[in-house]
């Protein structure tokens, strides 16, 4: 198997307010999207949102779960100022800022939101992980 992903799936709870949501931050919808799903270019990936109930289904697990889910998803900044910015988005397209931007322990500066199902975005500016003008970042190796 490639070191790589190709898809996010999120299960939300309502497909039109979370197709929303992340419209409200600026995000355009693909035209691979449907009544049943939608789908959002993430570089060189992609977030997908499908009703929770059906992706349990179609994982053949329990759709029940609530609180920490495990997992964050994490949007890279630019810098200090971008986090405030995106963090100040995210609030007024109608997320909770779980955690608000402060100096991180690792020598960066992050916050938390959570969208209308909870799931978590970290927003972090980190001074070893440059962002590319694609939005691509490269680890050290």
């Amino acid at each position: 198997m490639q070191q790589r992903f190709s898809i996010i799936t999120l299960g939300v709870t309502d497909l039109a307010r979370s197709r929303e949501f992340y419209e409200r931050l600026g995000w355009r919808k693909s035209a691979a999207s449907n009544a049943g799903i939608v789908f959002f270019q993430a570089g060189c990936a992609a977030l997908a949102l499908y009703p929770r109930q059906e992706l349990a289904k179609d994982a053949k697990a329990a759709p029940q779960g609530e609180g920490f889910r495990a997992f964050t998803l994490a949007y890279n900044a630019r810098s200090r100022q971008e986090v405030d910015s995106i963090l100040s988005q995210a609030k007024a397209a109608g997320a909770s800022i779980q955690k608000p931007a402060e100096e991180a322990f690792w020598g960066g500066y992050s916050g938390y939101f959570a969208d209308p199902d909870g799931f978590l975005w970290e927003v972090a500016w980190n001074p070893f992980f440059p962002v590319a003008e694609n939005g691509a970042i490269q680890l050290p190796q």
